[in-house]
């Protein structure tokens, strides 16, 4: 059902409880490519599970796996996947069986055959989500005869915690994009930064044990010791404390 009131692009109607038919495996005609010659996005959520799955650190995951490039947000790059350099352009991912990376693979692979928009509009203290159907003239996927709804998609690709992660996302990034280090021009200190703690997650583990950041703030024992111990939780943190430090809010108290 459309929500209410709001108002979506021309020719874009959310799914909302309605059924659509998609399936995927390796009988399905076009199997994989859709790995190849792809403009893939990585969130920061994306890139922890990915260097978590192949264990690198997420520095060498950035220098190996991924480039830079200029997305919606003008005043914060995008981190896209680097594709082989092979004439197909393949996923750096894609074995001869598939996707190595299945069980970690990025939210775009997993959201397919829909999309996610998220309503970042500040009135709203919980972001609304929709959902849109994307159909690709190359994926035989949406011939295959298995209904489905959002919420089953969404069960069984395992995404709840993914779009928890980008929702959390989505506000930083809304946040980014009115610029809050104007004056420093590009790739100024406090852009590096916010860098670092959305995408370099090691690294901004390491400048937290360097700098003290855990200590000089209230956190109960659990909270501290889930900061410790899970990528997630210090993501989630990050966010609390960069936000903190770009614009002196933050739901974070300080000792």
């Amino acid at each position: 059902m459309q929500p209410k009131n709001k108002e979506f692009p021309k020719g874009m109607i959310p799914v909302g409880d309605s059924e659509f038919l998609f399936d995927c495996h390796k009988n399905v005609e076009c199997f994989n490519v859709c790995c190849r010659k792809v403009d893939l996005t990585l969130y920061p959520y994306d890139i922890l599970r990915l260097k978590n799955c192949l264990k690198i650190d997420s520095e060498q995951f950035l220098r190996s796996y991924t480039i830079l490039a200029k997305g919606n947000n003008a005043f914060f790059p995008s981190v896209m996947i680097k594709l082989a350099d092979d004439e197909e352009k393949s996923c750096p991912f894609l074995g001869e069986e598939g996707c190595t990376v299945y069980h970690d693979r990025p939210s775009a692979c997993r959201t397919y055959p829909l999309e996610r928009a998220v309503d970042r509009s500040e009135q709203s203290a919980v972001p609304d989500d929709f959902y849109f159907l994307v159909n690709h003239d190359y994926c035989k996927g949406h011939n295959e005869d298995k209904s489905n709804t959002v919420n089953s998609w969404v069960r069984s690709q395992r995404l709840i915690e993914f779009n928890t992660m980008n929702s959390l996302w989505a506000g930083m990034d809304t946040l980014f994009a009115t610029n809050p280090w104007k004056g420093e021009g590009a790739a100024g200190e406090k852009q590096q930064l916010a860098f670092m703690v959305c995408y370099n997650i090691d690294g901004f583990r390491r400048f937290c044990h360097q700098h003290q950041i855990l200590k000089q703030f209230r956190l109960d024992k659990q909270t501290r010791r889930r900061i410790d111990n899970e990528d997630g939780e210090l993501l989630k943190f990050g966010f609390d404390w960069l936000r903190l430090v770009l614009t002196g809010r933050s739901s974070l108290v300080k000792k």
